[in-house]
């Protein structure tokens, strides 16, 4: 079971089970029998049918909820009319608190990812000590609210049967341990492998990628290596996988599991340096004067625009996001970069920053529609919302690294946000020379006029201001 995107867009026809036209159930919250999330007239709400309606209730009734809404890993929740159900068959609606955007795990710093991670093991051991269980733990499950995870599915939780297993521990190993051993021993842009499948990153793949020193670690040992020929076998037997199935375990060892669990995602560490742009902040072409007017004009330029939303596209290590986070803005901080946006989330943890989500994007292959007819996981332009985009230092890497038209650009641009400001670099600038250095030239068209003659065809050109002591340019533009 996870919980759907909040930000969906009606899609389709009403529900065909007795459902009002006004009512579009979300097209990635059909896994759970016993509940989905829908829009009515374009408010989101979650429907509870007989199926859970016990669970539910006893749920709610219980100090565990409140306490879990009250300490920030649960997502409130407002009860209101079964009238306002999708279906006949409804048993409560609830009105969850919206998140600002959705982001998905395959977007997450490595940080993010462990943060998520251990949010989900600490709910689990809370549950447990009042005789709850959570009956998964997806990635998918988890949201960042003011810059910290939270738990988004209010249904995940179910009554602890005496002796049973974690009934969702091959699922958080697979969408939580795996990918962060592969990320911590081998390279972080194996992250990549939960954009392949949302069902997570497989154990017995897992295992076989991690280099052979990981087995000495008893936690990855126990929970990844030992526990993939565990599937295995089970897989190929079943007399064993039933067997193991009916296999029983008390509450203090299966407590003991999880805290073995947390203690072993908590250990796994990475160093975010060592990436192409991971210290570009510290090392650009600007000199101080030049940094300090770009500085000036950012912030000048950002309170021009109408709105709370901003995209910082290419915003490394977030200097200009604070800026803009500083001067009112709700700040996502994309970055192509892994080592940069994991030390803009952890600067951005540290200050206890509640305005600024770092995230990892490729904005030349943003993340597509994946799962179920490609819309269960929604693709980052059906995400888009921004009212303001920063687009600083950009350009020139789109433009040269990777051949894509100022038209096209132009057109992203226009796509995500009503508002952008947007940096030109020319030519004759060292990083554009740096481009060049181990490629032909043949971008005879790149130059301002070209640039601004492309703009004009979705934008107004607000200001057009020099950088002092460069050649660089920020332009403010409104999407016509």
């Amino acid at each position: 079971m996870t919980d759907a995107p909040p930000t969906i867009e009606p899609r389709g026809s009403a529900d065909p089970a007795g459902a009002s036209d006004s009512a579009v159930r979300d097209p990635g919250s059909y896994r759970d029998p016993g509940g989905f999330v829908f829009r009515r007239d374009g408010v989101l709400y979650r429907q509870i049918g007989p199926a859970s309606i016990g669970d539910w209730q006893a749920f709610v009734a219980s100090r565990l909820a409140d306490r879990l809404i009250a300490a920030g890993r649960l997502v409130p929740h407002e009860v209101v009319s079964t009238t306002l159900g999708a279906t006949a068959d409804a048993r409560a609606v609830i009105r969850p608190e919206l998140i600002d955007f959705i982001s998905y795990p395959y977007e997450w710093t490595f940080s993010e990812l462990q943060d998520a991670a251990l949010l989900t093991l600490d709910v689990e051991l809370e549950a447990l000590r009042v005789g709850w269980t959570l009956k998964d733990a997806s990635a998918y499950n988890v949201q960042f609210r003011d810059g910290r995870p939270i738990l988004i599915d209010s249904l995940s939780f179910e009554p602890l049967a005496d002796g049973a297993p974690w009934v969702a521990y091959r699922q958080f190993c697979e969408h939580f341990l795996a990918p962060l051993a592969l990320m911590a021993y081998r390279d972080v842009r194996l992250s990549r492998l939960l954009r392949a499948d949302p069902d997570g990153v497989p154990l017995d793949l897992a295992s076989a990628l991690l280099p052979r020193r990981t087995q000495v670690n008893v936690g990855l040992l126990s929970h990844l290596h030992l526990h993939a020929k565990a599937q295995r076998r089970y897989a190929g037997n079943a007399d064993e996988g039933r067997a193991a199935r009916r296999a029983r375990i008390d509450r203090g060892r299966l407590t003991t599991l999880i805290e073995s669990l947390r203690g072993t995602v908590a250990g796994l560490r990475w160093r975010p340096a060592g990436t192409e742009w991971s210290d570009y902040a510290e090392n650009t072409s600007y000199t101080d004067r030049a940094t300090g007017s770009k500085e000036r004009l950012v912030r000048d330029l950002v309170e021009r625009t109408s709105g709370i939303k901003l995209w910082d596209l290419g915003a490394n290590t977030g200097r200009y996001s604070r800026i803009a986070a500083d001067a009112g803005r709700r700040v996502i901080a994309w970055d192509i970069d892994p080592a940069a946006a994991e030390r803009n989330y952890r600067q951005t943890r540290t200050e206890k920053r509640t305005d600024i989500l770092p995230l990892v994007l490729d904005v030349a292959n943003p993340s597509p529609g994946i799962g179920w007819l490609g819309t269960e996981r929604r693709s980052l332009l059906d995400r888009a919302d921004a009212d303001v985009i920063l687009a600083l230092a950009l350009v020139h890497h789109l433009a040269i690294s990777r051949n894509v038209p100022f038209a096209l650009l132009t057109d992203l641009f226009a796509r995500l946000g009503a508002w952008a400001i947007v940096e030109w670099v020319p030519k004759d600038d060292p990083m554009v020379r740096r481009l060049l250095a181990s490629r032909r030239d043949v971008f005879e068209g790149y130059g301002l006029d070209a640039f601004r003659q492309a703009l004009g065809e979705r934008f107004d050109v607000e200001a057009d201001e020099p950088l002092e002591e460069s050649g660089r340019r920020l332009l403010l533009l409104r999407r016509r």
